[in-house]
């Protein structure tokens, strides 16, 4: 069986972490750098870093965080934000990064995945795809929830994973900073069409609702209010999941 995974997930603004609630109202949660190594320390598998800004966005500014996080974080780590062709990532790569998310970009181009896995292998690219309910079905969005897409899920996953997709992280626009759990029927959708592992994300609010991702199927677990907000960390969390017999990457 493979080993579950708890990936922290930090909102970078404007060169500081932010956490939002379904996309909107980012409210400051410190330093970039502070919170990796904390979150180093404290036995996170991996961590994911993505720039949310959109009409000021600085590319250089992200590289610089990658940076200076590799200098402290000594665990793997995804970085996404406007990553549309290869000379995107191709820095973020030698700034220290291990893997890149696309988001917006594998709807329009997805050659971007192809040609970042075949430079870095495709266990390096991972594919974020957004969603929303409406009309009682799942409605996919790019450009940070602002742009609604006409492909169907399904079709999608397959598309990005035929492209070179290495894995998937899937989150529920409206749960996002709600702290409610995760949306498992979209989880469960997502897993079971997906031949490449999967990371859920937007909504734990407390350790039970890992527990209900990965008994879903999820390979990961992607936090921010969960760890952002009250006395938890990766280590209690990773207790907790081992009470319940949940096997773990490393604890």
């Amino acid at each position: 069986m493979l080993k579950r995974r708890i990936i922290p997930i930090e909102l970078l603004w404007g060169g500081r972490l932010v956490k939002t609630r379904a996309f909107d109202a980012p409210r400051d949660v410190g330093d970039p750098v502070k919170s990796s190594k904390v979150y180093s320390d404290q036995d996170a598998d991996e961590l994911v870093l993505l720039q949310i800004d959109r009409d000021d966005r600085h590319p250089e500014q992200l590289v610089d965080a990658v940076q200076r996080i590799a200098e402290h974080c000594f665990v793997p780590f995804t970085v996404g934000g406007g990553i549309s062709r290869i000379e995107d990532a191709a820095p973020l790569f030698e700034a220290g990064a291990d893997k890149v998310l696309v988001n917006s970009a594998a709807y329009r181009n997805p050659q971007v995945i192809l040609a970042i896995a075949e430079r870095y292998g495709r266990q390096a690219v991972v594919v974020g795809i957004d969603v929303l309910t409406e009309g009682g079905d799942y409605v996919l969005y790019s450009d940070r929830g602002r742009q609604r897409e006409a492909v169907v899920l399904e079709a999608h996953i397959a598309a990005v994973v035929a492209a070179g997709a290495g894995e998937l992280m899937v989150q529920s626009i409206e749960r996002d900073g709600v702290m409610e759990g995760y949306d498992l029927d979209l989880l469960k959708r997502v897993v079971a069409c997906s031949p490449v592992p999967v990371i859920a994300a937007a909504g734990a609010g407390h350790f039970l609702h890992l527990k209900d991702a990965f008994d879903a199927g999820a390979d990961a677990a992607a936090c921010g209010s969960l760890f952002n907000f009250g006395d938890n960390n990766p280590l209690r969390a990773k207790a907790f999941l081992k009470n319940h017999g949940i096997p773990l990457k490393r604890i």
